[in-house]
């Protein structure tokens, strides 16, 4: 019986016939760039200035040269200075990004607005070494109600490699 099982088990194997089948090898491959890193650069402000406010209005920064106007009801103080933000950017020479910026606030910790920043461009390419800097300016939303003091707070300033 267990001979007979044994014979049954291992049966004869049947070969296909001659141009049936065949096969090859594919080819593969992979590259793996520098990850893209963004820095802030130390001591850069996205800074709205100083104003007074009757009512509504605006203060909007420039990304390209961080000049400052003000809109509605609202007034640069004499003397008063706007600068747009600054961060750099590394990884892959050569390489093309996306720059995204979304929107943050500023807070006295009595009262907030909103920053809505822009970014000097939408896209970037890196250099031969792998560098670019890009500049973000921006408007800040005054409701006209909000109390004298001064004003912190943040954006978020994305990339990614396109």
């Amino acid at each position: 019986m267990v001979a007979l099982a044994a014979v049954i088990a291992t049966g004869t194997a049947h070969a296909a016939p001659t141009g049936n089948s065949a096969s090859a090898n594919g080819q593969a491959k992979a590259k793996i760039v520098a990850p893209i890193t963004l820095t802030h650069v130390d001591g850069a402000v996205l800074d709205f200035g100083i104003f007074t406010t009757g009512g509504g209005g605006a203060v909007v920064v420039s990304a390209a040269d961080g000049s400052g106007n003000d809109t509605g009801e609202v007034g640069f103080v004499t003397g008063s200075s706007t600068s747009a933000d600054s961060f750099t950017v590394t990884g892959d020479p050569d390489r093309g990004f996306n720059i995204v910026t979304r929107n943050g606030s500023v807070t006295n910790l009595t009262d907030t607005m909103v920053v809505r920043p822009t970014p000097s461009a939408a896209t970037g390419t890196l250099d031969g070494t792998g560098n670019a800097t890009f500049t973000v300016g921006g408007r800040l939303i005054v409701a006209g109600t909000e109390s004298e003091g001064d004003y912190e707070g943040t954006y978020v300033a994305e990339v990614a490699y396109n």
